[in-house]
């Protein structure tokens, strides 16, 4: 089973998600994410799933034209612009939004660190959250 995780720019929310899939579920599926576009990995996502004992410095950046020759079995957008924009899969995909709140939209203009990187780990656990529900979950 194969399943995709979507976002607008492939930096935060969809590579948590792949990074706590590939850890705590790659008995079970293949995880993959992409985006929209492509933002570049976001370092405090890096950091606060280092925190947790899950490693993405080797994640990249993904457009979803880079995974076109994987058959999806579920794309799970994570966010509202790429759920609003989600293209058509070809194949049986089925595609699921499940939203998590935008840790750089939400820290933007914020100054503490320890506040910006608590936003983090809030998102980073509910996005771990549902992981674990996967794949009977969706």
């Amino acid at each position: 089973m194969n399943i995709l995780f979507l976002c607008t720019g492939n930096s935060c929310r969809s590579q948590m998600a792949e990074g706590w899939a590939r850890h705590l579920k790659a008995d079970q599926f293949n995880a993959y994410s992409a985006g929209i576009e492509t933002h570049g990995m976001n370092e405090r996502a890096i950091q606060v799933m280092k925190e947790a004992g899950v490693d993405i410095t080797a994640h990249h950046s993904k457009l979803l034209d880079d995974l076109a020759d994987v058959d999806f079995d579920y794309v799970v957008t994570v966010c509202g612009h790429a759920h609003e924009t989600c293209p058509m899969f070809p194949g049986n995909a089925k595609v699921v939004h499940v939203g998590f709140d935008d840790p750089p939209g939400l820290t933007k203009g914020m100054e503490d660190e320890d506040e910006i990187l608590d936003v983090y780990r809030r998102v980073r656990d509910e996005i771990k959250q549902f992981v674990e529900t996967l794949p009977e979950g969706i």
